[in-house]
Order: C-alpha cells, then structure tokens, then sequence
C-alpha cells in the first residue's frame, strides 16, 4: 500500500475545507441575489459560529438579517464581530450600512471612509458594500452622490468584472435622478452578464417609475427577465403589486409565483389576505386578516392593520377603519409606511375639523416619500377633490396648486382647477395669476380668457380701471366665431351683460351700451332682465345732465 505523505494530506484537507467554505459562500450570495435571506443565514450558519470566522460569510450574514429588516440584530451582529476583527474592512463597511439604515448618516460616513482606509482603496467588495448600502432608490436613505464615487472607483479597479457592482451604479444613479447615466451602467451590467437578470429588473424599475408611456418598456424588461430566469422571485413581487389594483386575476397569478419562488414568510399570510380585498371580498379580507393576527399574535405583520382599515373604508365603516389606521401607525416601523398610508389616513381624518393640520401633513408626507410622478399627483387630487366638496375652496385650491409643482407638464385642466378654487374662495388675485397662464398657454381656449374677465371684475367692481376689459373682449372673440359649442352662449351672455354696464355705467356711454344689449337679446330673445334694461337704458341717457344738477 503506498503511503500518504502527512504534508499532502494536511494540505489536501485545508483545500477541501476551503472549497466547502467557498461553496457555502457562493451559495449563500446566490440566496441574497434572489433576496431570500432566510436561506442565506442558514447557508451562513455553520460558517459564521466557526473559529477563525470568515469574513465575508459573517458580512453576508449580516446583510441577510438587514434584508429580513432585523436592523438590530443586524447591528449588534456586526458590533460583536468588530471586537475580535476590528480591521476587517467589509464588517466595517456592513456596520455603517446599519447606521445609515438607522438614520445616523455621518456616523455611517465616517464607518465607510474608515472600511475604504483599511483596505487601501483598492477592494472591489468593499466598495461595492458601501455603494450598495447607499444607492437604493426606493429608501430616502444614503448618500447617492457618494454611492457613485466610490462605485466608480470600484469598476476602475484592474480585473475588474462585477455586472454586481454596475448594477448598483444604476440604483445610484437613478437615485440621484440620472436615468441617462442609470441605462448605461444597467447595460454595462449586461455586457459582462447577458443573464444578469437583476439588471434588467432594476432597469425596468427606472422606466415604471418614469410614469404613463413607459408600459411596454418595462413589462419587456420584466418578461425578459424572467424568460432568462424563472426562478427570480422580486420580478415577480413587483408586479403582484402592479397589477394588484388593475388586474386582480394577474395580480394574484405573479402572487403564487412570488411566493413559490420565495422563502416562507409570516407575511405570506398578508399577501393572501390582500388578495381577498383585492378581489372586492372586503368581509372576507377582514376574517383573513384577523386569522393570521390570531395565529402570530404580537408578531403580526404590522399591515395587517392596515388591511383592516381599507377593508372597512370599503365598508364604509369609517369609525373602525380609523381604529385600525390608528393600530398601524403604532405597531409599524415609520421607515416602512408607504406613501400611499400617509394619504388615505389623511383622507379618514377629513370628517374631524381637529385634525386638519394631521390631514395637511399626512398627505404632504405622501407625495413628500412617493418617487412615482402619477401617485404623487393622486394624493393631491384626492384631497383637493375632497375639500373641494366639502366647499373648502381655499384648501382645495392650495392643493390643486401643488399639481403644478409636482406635474412636469400640467394641462389646462390643472391650471383651471386651481384658478377656479381661488376664485370661489374669493382670493381673485391668486385666480388671476392661474388664469393668467392658462389664457397665455391656451390662447384660443374661451376659459382662461373668461375667467380672467370674471376675477378681474371682481377686483374692479366699479370698472373704472377697465382691468376686465380686455379679456371679456378675447371672450368675445372667441365665442362669437361658433355659439354652437356647449356653454359658450352662456359665458358670451356674462360678457355682453359686463360691457352693458360698463358703457352705461363707467363710460356713459348709451349706444354703445345699447348695441351690447342688442347682441344679448339675440341669444335670449325672451330675457326679461334684458329686456327691462333696454327700456331702461332707451329712456335715461347716462351722459345727459341729472334734474337738479349743475
């Protein structure tokens, strides 16, 4: 029997241990790439409780507890494992993702700088950790200027190849309002992986959050994405959301994907439930929710409550459906309230004149942490709309007003109901300045130029500055060229009813006053105001001096 040399055997087994350790690794990466964390932790066990530790396994064990959003254990892991490593540049690095995630971003900065000084510069994990932890769009945290810094800095390292890397330059970039510069690292990603399909899925986030036009270059990315690969669950979940409140049997087809394709979550339990409400079953959603409440107990998942409440908005339950917004707004963590929270709880609050300044607040915290142009303008039309029927004009107005600071091409539609609010609130001078833009933008269109006349005879009650004149004139105009149209023979009436005042009262002028009245009774023949102030006019010339006069 040949002998085994003890040195070839030592060495064989370091080598075989390394490859294990490799493997478990790459495993664990793999669950992180599909975000199923509770995998990757138990990827990560045997690898983070062995002595010396390593340390990507424990970054990457960390980084699965940030991604099961348990920031502090996410925290105190890397804490712990600081005080026996505490030069290791990639734990250092994970530490700082954990305050930035804690709202402390310079002393996350300061974590960052530090991790890039122990590794001189020059390690494309760690910063591509750094970038990472700064460069998601969908959070207001991190510093997105700076994920770009050091993102760059990572794909000028020699050898490097990471489509990982570039596609986080893209979040970065997207973050920062670059969609331009985003295509071009999420493409760049795909040279070196045609089937890097998170690339895809991030690209196709860019262009959905573009808003409407944008449908069928996303679902392409989308289809792609998962044509390439089946089994990547996030696609899928971003869709179930997509489709949720426009196509509920598609909707919940990507639902079973999505979890299919996921690790099993206690809120699984939620999303089933969802799709009850999602379905129109508003009493079945509830009995849904209130299982799996009872089934975890304090551990429920927070949006349940949330469930509940827009459960019984369907209802029309408002009472309880407040209640349960109430319990929501305890029981979650902030950073995870969506925007879409923030307006329909404002909205429940509208019935209580005490709570207007929550109603003003909530909905600006909506259309503050929204990123998608379309939801922001919705939450705003919503409650404009709202105080609009309540006949609160000046608050509906201010509202309406936002759409133009929010929209990037608002129409006349936004211009007017702005305008109209601040008239009806009787702030003329606020409508003017609308309808100003609206006659200037639309200069053909009757209505800027109409109530541009109204506002301004308002404000010029006597007329003796003439500043409804000239816009009663363009109405006029107009109107006279089709009286056809729906509502122009009334709005061309307003008109011809000012000029008959002004000429007779402001300018003295009784033809002229006359004519006008000629070319209203054309229109309405039978009006027996305008008839009366025919007669009246015919018989007292308003230029002639007054019996007793000087």
């Amino acid at each position: 029997m040949k002998r085994i040399k003890t040195g070839s055997l030592l060495l064989a087994v370091v080598l075989f241990g390394s490859s294990v350790i490799a493997q478990s690794v790459d495993q664990a990466k793999k669950f992180m790439y599909y975000e199923r964390y509770k995998s990757a932790k138990t990827a990560l066990q045997p690898l983070v409780s062995s002595t010396p530790l390593n340390e990507e396994a424990a970054y990457l064990y960390g980084q699965a507890e940030i991604g099961l959003e348990q920031l502090k254990e996410a925290g105190q892991w890397y804490q712990k494992n600081l005080q026996t490593n505490p030069n290791s540049a990639l734990l250092t690095a994970g530490a700082g993702h954990v305050l930035l995630l804690e709202g402390k971003a310079a002393d996350a900065r300061m974590k960052f700088e530090s991790a890039i000084s122990l590794s001189g510069g020059k390690s494309i994990p760690v910063l591509n950790a750094i970038g990472f932890a700064n460069s998601n769009p969908d959070t207001k945290n991190g510093d997105a200027a700076y994920a770009v810094d050091v993102l760059t800095r990572a794909t000028k390292i020699k050898g490097f190849k990471d489509p990982e890397v570039l596609t986080n330059l893209g979040d970065a970039y997207r973050k920062l309002g670059d969609g331009g510069n985003a295509v071009l690292s999420y493409d760049a990603a795909l040279r070196l992986n045609p089937n890097y399909v998170r690339a895809l899925y991030r690209k196709g986030k860019l262009y959905q959050t573009q808003g409407v036009g944008q449908e069928d270059l996303y679902m392409t990315l989308y289809n792609d994405a998962i044509s390439k690969d089946p089994a990547y669950a996030p696609v899928y979940g971003n869709l179930f959301n997509y489709f949720y409140s426009t196509n509920v049997p598609r909707s919940a087809d990507y639902l079973d994907q999505w979890l299919k394709h996921s690790d099993d979550d206690p809120k699984a339990c939620f999303y089933r439930a969802s799709m009850k409400y999602a379905q129109g079953l508003f009493n079945d959603a509830l009995s849904a929710s209130d299982a799996c409440i009872a089934a975890e107990g304090e551990n429920a998942y927070p949006n349940l409550y949330g469930l509940k409440a827009l459960s019984y908005m369907k209802l029309k339950d408002t009472v309880n459906a407040r209640t349960n917004y109430e319990t929501f707004f305890k029981v979650q963590d902030p950073e995870k309230i969506g925007a879409g929270d923030y307006a329909t709880y404002a909205l429940l609050m509208l019935n209580n004149p005490a709570d207007s300044m929550k109603v003003e607040t909530l909905t600006a915290k909506a259309v503050e942490i929204d990123s998608i142009e379309a939801n922001k303008l919705s939450y705003i039309r919503n409650l404009a709309k709202s105080y609009e029927s309540k006949q609160q004009y000046n608050s509906a107005a201010n509202w309406y007003a936002r759409v133009m600071k929010v929209r990037r091409n608002y129409s006349n539609v936004d211009l007017f109901n702005a305008g109209y609010n601040y008239y009806l609130a009787d702030k003329m001078d606020s409508s003017v300045v609308y309808f100003t833009e609206y006659a200037q933008k639309y200069p053909e269109d009757i209505m800027g130029h109409y109530m541009l006349g109204n506002a301004n005879a308002i404000i010029d009650s006597t007329g003796e500055l003439g500043l409804a004149v000239p816009h009663y004139e363009k109405t006029i105009q107009i109107a006279e060229l089709d009286t056809t149209k729906p509502n122009v023979k009334t709005r061309l009436l307003t008109a011809y009813r000012f000029f008959i005042g002004y000429y007779y009262n402001t300018k003295k002028d009784q033809k002229q006053s006359l004519q006008y009245i000629e070319k209203a009774l054309a229109l309405a023949p039978e009006d027996q105001q305008l008839l009366t102030f025919k007669e009246f006019v015919t018989n007292n010339d308003p230029a002639a001096p007054r019996r007793g006069g000087r």
